[in-house]
């Protein structure tokens, strides 16, 4: 069994650009009929792209879960970003408090520093 191009891009779930690039490149060899169809060995093929599971053998579990499981989980999670969004807004007012802080800090800093009365014997001294 060879893969056409098509085949070849379904089975590893890329493009038909990317695997006639690579054969353009080198990366793997295949070869073209007269008609212009490529021809990939699939063991060349996958020795460059590893193989995926194509949408055709994928069926449906034999547990799958009922559509109130799914309405339960959908319930749990918006609470949970209920919560998050709680969290959030509380740290944000830790936030904004810390940044009050801070600039209150910064204020008196720079009063000291801009403070240039005279200290100890020359204040006694002008005074």
């Amino acid at each position: 069994m060879v893969y056409t191009l098509g085949e070849a891009a379904k089975a590893t779930g890329k493009s038909k650009a990317t695997i006639s690039k690579a054969i353009k490149s080198g990366r793997i060899s295949a070869h073209k009929d007269e008609t212009g169809t490529f021809h990939i060995d699939p063991s060349e093929l996958h020795r460059v792209y590893p193989s995926t599971v194509s949408s055709e053998h994928i069926e449906t579990p034999v547990n799958a879960p009922e559509k109130s499981d799914f309405d339960g989980t959908i319930r749990e999670l918006q609470a949970r970003l209920e919560a998050a969004h709680e969290r959030l807004s509380d740290k944000e007012g830790v936030i904004a408090d810390l940044r009050e802080d801070r600039d209150r800090w910064r204020q008196q800093a720079s009063a000291l520093l801009a403070d240039h009365r005279p200290k100890g014997f020359l204040k006694r001294l002008f005074s």
